[in-house]
């Protein structure tokens, strides 16, 4: 089996996962979360590519995977170009927020982004919103915090009150918008909490949708095939809250 490897600083990714398992039915999958090291978003670059070179060693020594799709935007912003230079064989996909569809989709041009505090200070994301910002209004909001509160309400450990309390926070700080980015996989795993909040009439936009065409083109383009469509799970620490997510979020 040649398996397609995902990974991120812990559950986030699943929203990613689910996209890209309906996207290509037929492939096997191999899920990372490295929860010994989560969250990605509060540690300096240099911790985040290292632990991005040991989860991709480890996927390709123990998975032999054909693919990697690194299903974080921290992960993105701070190591695929220097995933991509050691491992030019492996297919490699990242992810950034969804500027680019949001920037197409609003009317007001304001559009609000939730993300890491590194992914907003990240050069990669500067350079992209710094590209769109004749198109439209980025309001960009440092979300503290909350991919590990969404990890631990996953596991039981905090209440749905506390996140929507959490996140109506951080919306409050944007102000006025037509379009919201949730730039953080995390996110896109309460996107109803988000849209309980804004109403229907603000856009919400992930970037799920695009990273999964982006690996059916390269898929497609690779001789090593699946032989069967299975998914395993693994990571670094404790893989309870990873079983709990996936069978909450994937199913």
């Amino acid at each position: 089996m040649s398996a397609i490897g995902v990974f991120d600083s812990g559950i986030g990714g699943l929203s990613i996962l689910k996209c890209l398992r309906e996207a290509l039915p037929s492939e096997a999958f191999v899920y990372f979360a490295d929860s010994a090291y989560n969250p990605y978003g509060d540690k300096s670059d240099a911790e985040v590519i290292a632990r991005s070179f040991t989860v991709t060693e480890e996927l390709i020594a123990k998975h032999q995977i054909k693919a990697l799709v690194v299903a974080c935007n921290t992960a993105t912003a701070a190591a695929i170009h220097l995933l991509r230079a050691r491992y030019p064989e492996l297919a490699i996909v990242g992810i950034e927020p969804a500027l680019k569809p949001a920037s197409a989709l609003t009317k007001t041009k304001r559009i609000a982004v939730l993300a890491t505090r590194s992914t907003l200070v990240s050069a990669k994301f500067l350079a992209l919103k710094s590209s769109l910002e004749s198109q439209a209004e980025f309001v960009c909001v440092p979300c503290i915090g909350l991919a590990n509160l969404i990890e631990r309400y996953a596991a039981g450990a905090a209440s749905k009150q506390e996140v929507e309390q959490a996140c109506k926070s951080f919306l409050a700080e944007a102000g006025a918008f037509d379009t919201l980015v949730l730039g953080c996989t995390h996110y896109a795993l309460i996107e109803p909490i988000f849209r309980s909040l804004v109403g229907a009439n603000v856009t919400i936009v992930d970037n799920g949708e695009a990273v999964a065409k982006r690996l059916v083109a390269l898929v497609q383009a690779t001789p090593h095939m699946a032989s069967e469509p299975i998914l395993q799970l693994t990571g670094s620490g404790d893989h309870t809250l990873l079983q709990l997510a996936a069978k909450r979020w994937l199913s």
